[in-house]
């Protein structure tokens, strides 16, 4: 009977050996945000336009009409267009959101800011308005 005991106890321990697993430690990966702003720099002109808009990035890569779409003088002239409208708004906060429309832009309509940053800026408006149901003119953007 003993013997029995010995090795029901032997028979227990070496369950009991086996069934303990190791604590592993997972590192959890927290999913990757992308990078919600866009930095437009032309050091030639020293001037830089910081876009800060959650969401933009994203929009900008997978649904903006790729670079070469638009001509530089249709992206000038539509940014006159948005620029002008967005500081009108920005100087009337009791009529306009002043949480959307908080800064002026300071678009000089002689300068040569190039294709990119005409390009990047075009976009920037078509997303705000698509994002805040806002129309800037009477251009109405379309997803």
């Amino acid at each position: 009977m003993k013997s029995f005991l010995y090795a029901i106890l032997v028979c227990v321990l070496l369950v009991a050996c086996n069934s303990t697993k190791k604590n592993t430690m997972v590192e959890e990966t927290k999913p990757s945000i992308p990078n919600d702003t866009i930095s437009i720099v032309n050091e030639e002109l020293e001037y830089q336009i910081i876009i800060i808009e959650p969401g933009f990035s994203t929009w900008f890569v997978t649904r903006a009409k790729p670079e070469g779409f638009y001509t530089q003088s249709y992206l000038e002239n539509k940014n006159r267009l948005f620029v002008s409208a967005w500081n009108t708004r920005v100087l009337n906060p009791s009529q306009f959101d002043p949480n959307l429309y908080d800064m002026q832009i300071n678009y000089d309509y002689g300068t040569d800011y190039g294709y990119d940053v005409n390009y990047k800026l075009y976009n920037y408006f078509i997303y705000f308005q698509l994002k805040y149901k806002q129309q800037l003119t009477g251009f109405i953007p379309r997803n």
